[in-house]
């Protein structure tokens, strides 16, 4: 028998073959994967989607509107570029985003980070300040160098980001658990308000920044105290208490109306003309916004020669930009059930920020508050989205020079109760101690350092904080194993129960194996429908069991109904995500007609899984001592399913 001939270039037989093997599918495929509004685009239900993502488009350009000024504003830049970045940064993202529901644009925390390299390279007291203007937007060269600073931070953020996706690095999302971008959000909020206190009170104070500037920069204020200005103050006071009545509003009644009292668009409006009219500027010395362009300018380059200088704000972008992100992602695809990818979500922030930063955009991200809008509002898909772009560009041609007379003081009034989403959070300290003191621990920890550092590094800490105390519960706790027991249960589960399963967890659930845990219980039995890399194993398994039926208060049960039975006495500890793990298998279980009982539970677990699942359906009868108990309750002869009573637990 004669051997076949290795072919001698045999490193490029290998890529040929690879490249050969390629079909028209596999060509779809990763068209719809890099470009997923290929895919949802013509599902469009146009009557039933168009007026429900038109109303939200609507009310969302408006947010985008105010926001980006005030974003621009907090970045030390001239408001323009906000409109820029609200325009540029959703339009992107809607074509290679994930999340359907999912907003970009100008934020609190990346306009803060950029402040802090505007301010450094370029500071007010600039010797090279001059009146020349540059084109067509007729800014000085000194507001045009500021900008160039923070296009320089957005486009080696992007880079950064789509470096990690080429890398593949999207994965890497488990490091980052609730607790950890709960605090750090709510630091960065608490850095932005403060950082609004000298619009509010109309001060002129300098750029206070380093460890524990936030707190210098009260102390300042309370030093010189008596330069505050009583006009601004009381228009901060009066837009203040106007924003959160008209909010609570608008969130009480939503279910009554239709749509959402448009209360920041007002109120700039109602702004601009009373400081018109009173010619505030000259009679009072307030603040106003002043000459904005219109247009769009020509692409321009970012200065290449600075982005040596931003390197550390780059990094802050681009990781704390994408935590948030990804997170909101994660929240759209678990409330409207669609599968979202880490990796494709990085690539589509990295050109939401490479590409708007050649048009003189500041770095931007998800936007929480808007994103949350498009919940209330009842949005559909992205359209809403391409909507509030094409009304932002309107506002930029048309709209943009009517804002001269805008006071800075209102504006800072919109990003403060703006934030309120986010210094709420602090009502997750609640949840954490009743779950787990240690999350509650690493909320206390990554919020403090946030607070006198910077949110970048209170999400470094917050990441190495949370990994070294998993670690060390894990060395404490016994190796992780998952045994199916049906060699132990053999005589009474195959003949019994065909349909049951016993499962025996011997390892702690938390943040860093909880999802992997998830994936793979679900997996057992079930029929996984390849989606792409993007599916979520979780979201994308299907089973067809029939439910169990009560009767009377018997159960009946089929001999095809399945059932999983999950030994928890070996688990040793959990924390927030691994009893959120626990509760979400129980939901797509049942979902799918399968029953989910948990045996050995001791009395913390049990009052933890309680006290998240009480919404879900967790019931008392859900729960017993042994795996024994269980299987008698199971028989259901004659008797209902009972399982532990309040003594027990």
């Amino acid at each position: 028998m004669t051997r076949e001939k290795p072919c001698r270039k045999s490193y490029l037989c290998l890529p040929w073959k690879r490249l050969t093997s390629i079909r028209r599918s596999d060509v779809r495929r990763w068209w719809l994967r890099r470009i997923p509004i290929l895919e949802w685009a013509p599902k469009y239900k146009l009557r039933e989607y168009v007026f429900p993502d038109l109303i939200s488009g609507m009310m969302l350009a408006v947010q985008q509107v105010a926001q980006g000024l005030a974003f621009a504003v907090m970045s030390s830049v001239h408001p323009i570029f906000g409109l820029y970045g609200s325009f540029f940064a959703p339009l992107i993202y809607a074509i290679f985003g994930t999340g359907r529901h999912v907003i970009t644009g100008t934020f609190a925390i990346t306009s803060l980070i950029s402040c802090a390299a505007v301010e450094r390279l370029v500071p007010l007291n600039s010797s090279n300040v001059t009146n020349t203007s540059l084109g067509d937007l007729g800014l000085s060269d000194f507001e045009m160098k500021r900008i160039g600073v923070a296009a320089a931070v957005t486009f080696l953020g992007g880079i950064i980001q789509m470096s990690l996706f080429l890398l593949n690095l999207g994965c890497a999302t488990i490091l980052l658990s609730e607790p950890v971008v709960s605090a750090m959000t709510t630091g960065a909020a608490t850095h932005v308000v403060t950082s609004q206190v000298k619009f509010l009170l109309g001060m002129k104070m300098p750029y206070i920044s380093g460890p524990l500037g936030m707190f210098n920069i009260y102390i300042y204020v309370f030093k010189n105290i008596s330069q505050v200005h009583i006009g601004a103050l009381i228009f901060s006071i009066l837009s203040l208490v106007v924003l959160i009545l008209t909010k609570e509003l608008n969130e009480k009644f939503k279910s009554k109306i239709r749509f959402i009292i448009p209360i920041d668009l007002t109120l700039i409006i109602s702004s601009s003309l009373a400081c018109y009219f009173a010619d505030m500027p000259k009679t009072h010395e307030l603040d106003v916004v002043g000459h904005i362009p219109k247009g769009i300018p020509l692409p321009q380059a970012p200065p290449m020669d600075t982005l040596q200088h931003v390197v550390v704000e780059a990094f802050g972008v681009a990781l704390v930009g994408y935590a948030v992100s990804i997170f909101l992602a994660y929240n759209s695809s678990k409330k409207f059930k669609y599968p979202v990818c880490e990796n494709q979500e990085l690539f589509a922030h990295g050109l939401s920020n490479i590409i708007p930063s050649f048009f003189f955009c500041i770095p931007n991200s998800g936007a929480p508050v808007r994103t949350f809008l498009l919940y209330g509002t009842g949005s559909k898909t992205q359209v809403a989205s391409l909507i509030s772009c094409g009304m932002v560009l309107f506002v930029i041609y048309i709209v943009a020079p009517l804002l001269y007379w805008l006071p800075m003081c209102v504006l800072a009034s919109i990003i403060v109760v703006g934030l309120k989403g986010m210094l709420i959070q602090f009502k997750d300290l609640k949840k954490y101690w009743n779950v787990d003191k240690f999350d509650w621990g690493i909320w206390i920890c990554t919020y403090l350092v946030t607070i006198c550092f910077a949110a970048n590094i209170g999400l470094l800490f917050g990441v190495v904080f949370s990994i070294a105390v998993g670690t060390l519960r894990l060395t404490r706790a016994k190796v992780l194993h998952v045994v199916y027991m049906h060699e132990e249960y053999s005589a009474v589960t195959k003949d019994e129960y065909p349909e049951l399963k016993i499962v025996s967890v011997g390892a702690p659930l938390f943040f860093l194996n909880a999802k992997r845990f998830r994936m793979d219980i679900v997996e057992m039995n079930c029929t996984f429908v390849r989606r792409g890399d993007c599916t979520d194993k979780a979201e994308a398994l299907l089973m067809t069991m029939p439910k169990r039926v009560y009767e009377g208060g018997k159960c009946q049960r089929d001999r095809s109904d399945k059932t999983l039975l999950l030994d928890c006495s070996a688990i040793p500890f959990l924390d927030y995500t691994g009893v959120s793990a626990l509760i979400q298998i129980s939901q797509i279980l049942r979902e799918s007609d399968t029953d989910m009982l948990f045996s050995g539970c001791n009395a913390s677990l049990v009052k933890a899984l309680m006290y998240c699942g009480s919404d879900c359906g967790l019931k008392r009868e859900h729960f017993f001592i042994t795996i024994k108990a269980a299987l008698d309750a199971l028989k259901c002869t004659g008797s209902s399913l009972k399982g532990l009573d309040a003594s027990d637990a």
